[in-house]
This record gives C-alpha cells, structure tokens and sequence, in this order.
C-alpha cells in the first residue's frame, strides 16, 4: 500500500495502515520533502516520492490512498487506477461534478478495485441505525437533521482550502441519501463568515428528497476553542412510525485533568493499545481485504459518493446566490 497526500490526515491513514496485519506500508509521496523523510522515518518506509506518477510506476505497489486536498484528487486518482492500482479515495471524492464522473466513470471501467472513504458508514451507530431503517423499524422516512460542529482553532486551520458545508456536510448528506434511498432534488443554505477567511465559518443547509422528506444540516466550524470535544456531531432520523437518535459525543468519555474537562474520540481514529484503530482503520481494513478477496467494496458505491458531492456543492451555489438551487 502506498500513501499519496501526508498531511495531518495522510498521516492518520499511514497510522491506521501500519496496524493492519496484512497490509505493508510501502511507499510516500509528497510534494514537502522535509515532511517525506519525517514520515518514512516514523512509519520505516523506503520508498518516498515527491512525484505521484513516479510511484505508480513501482510494480510493487498493489493499492494507494489519495488523501491530497480534495481539489487535488482527480488527478492522482485517474492516474491510479489508468496505472492498474486499487484505490481508495478520501472524501469528498472531488471539488467538482465533472471530476466526480470522470472518477465514476474510470473507476467503472478499471480492472482493479475503488471505493471513496465515507468514514461514518463504518461508524458503529450510524451503520445500526442503516441497519434498523433497512428493517422498517421507523417507516417511510420524512425528517433528518444533523449537527456537525467543531472548535474554531480547527476551523481555522482547515477554511483556506475548504467549507464547513462540502468539508463536513459531505457526511451527514451522504448519511441522509445512504438512509433514504432518495434522490435530493433541491438545496437551499446560508452561510456566516465570522473571520473573513476565504471560506464561511458556518453553513446551515435545507434538502429536499424526491420522496418529500426534509434534510437539514448544521455546520459550524466556530466553536469555542475550549469545547471539550472536537466534534459536535448528532443525528436524528424522524419516520412515519418511529425516530431513531445518535449522540456520538460528550459524554461518552469524559476525563477532567488541570486544565479542564475533555472528551477524546473514541470512534474515528482513536489509538487503542497502541494502535491507531476505530472506523478509519475498519474502512481501510474493508476495502483491502476486498481487495485480497477481488470482491467489489459495496458498503458505498462511486455513484454514491458522487451523489453526496452533487447535493453539497448545490447548497454552497444556493449560499452564494441567496436562491434555492434545484438539481436535476
């Protein structure tokens, strides 16, 4: 396996990666050299490239996680799998619909394996709540809202290349079509640019699904910088015969020391026994044993993904606009 893209999150893949048993981290690239070598000393890995099309080229490299910024993942991604590699892609899949189906329309066409990462449905609550939605335990779904915030030091950090709307809603829009089986036919969103950065500090977005259910998503990337948890993130799925509620943060763990209380992850990528696990290790750990068993990933398909870029990209043209955007 090979790792294409190490920043803070190329890093946590290259973490996950080395916990798997049958996977060897092979091969590094980024364009920061200085980064390179410190990465390939922490993980021991040989082989590094500055140059992405340099490392497909190695024979030895079966498979390769794109984790460059999400404007930036077209081009390695085709190149991957034109070059016979399996891929796994970060979300979103791409920063545009016409890179979202020149992915789609490669990755059908490619004789290796391909899946985006959508962490959450390896999310153990969110993947149950699929679970008793897909048994009819709620009923026809006609409501879902999700919260999706985080402190603004983090914000900070990650607005210059992203949104809160496309950067997190991805997931709870991904979630909600995941859920529904619907198709969004119209989204409307406003944003609030508190620090003047080159993207919004928040967004709140509104869907429409084919099926008439409502969609709503909360996004706020300006929370305070002593919230107690990274992530602020609940879910709520209303059906004509019953409502299912995840809460996955505070206060399942709480640890208070002299610098007030914190609530660390424990689902995403927390580090147990010394190992970095959760559902970035279990998607990964996915992904490659289809690939050991040549069986097609179909926890999420290409489309899917696409679909879920499609939607958010909508509602930041309706933000920019102020007009509800329909989608055909």
């Amino acid at each position: 396996m090979a790792v294409i893209g190490l920043g803070w999150f190329g890093e946590k893949h290259c973490e996950a990666l080395s916990g798997i048993p049958h996977v060897e981290l092979h091969a590094l690239c980024t364009r920061t050299e200085s980064r390179l070598k410190a990465l390939a000393r922490t993980f021991g890995v040989r082989k590094t490239y500055t140059d992405y099309r340099a490392l497909l080229a190695d024979p030895d490299v079966d498979a390769v996680s794109v984790v460059t910024m999400w404007d930036q993942h077209a081009a390695p991604t085709l190149a991957a799998l034109d070059a016979g590699k399996h891929v796994f892609l970060e979300k979103p899949m791409a920063s545009t619909n016409a890179d979202c189906e020149r992915i789609v329309r490669a990755a059908k066409a490619a004789s290796k394996h391909f899946m985006v990462g959508h962490i959450c449905r390896f999310n153990p609550r969110y993947a149950a709540a699929k679970e008793a939605i897909a048994a009819g335990k709620i009923g026809r779904i006609v409501s879902m809202y999700a919260r999706r915030n985080i402190p603004a030091c983090v914000g900070q950090s990650v607005l210059p290349k992203i949104g809160p709307i496309i950067g997190d809603g991805v997931h709870d829009t991904d979630l909600m079509l995941w859920y529904s089986g619907a198709k969004v036919v119209s989204a409307y969103a406003q944003t609030v640019n508190v620090r003047k950065l080159k993207n919004p500090d928040l967004g709140w977005t509104m869907y429409r699904f084919d099926t008439g259910a409502i969609g709503v998503l909360e996004d706020t990337w300006f929370l305070p910088d002593t919230t107690a948890f990274q992530i602020d993130e609940r879910m709520e799925i209303i059906g004509t015969e019953g409502s299912i509620h995840i809460h996955e943060t505070h206060p399942n763990l709480s640890i208070c020391d002299a610098t007030g209380w914190h609530s660390p992850d424990t689902t995403y990528w927390p580090s147990l026994h010394g190992v970095r696990a959760g559902a970035l290790r279990d998607e990964l750990s996915y992904f490659l044993q289809c690939v050991l068993e040549d069986r097609k990933p179909t926890v999420i398909t290409p489309e899917e993904s696409a679909a879920a870029v499609r939607a958010c990209l909508a509602a930041e043209a309706s933000a920019a606009t102020g007009r509800i955007v329909k989608l055909k």
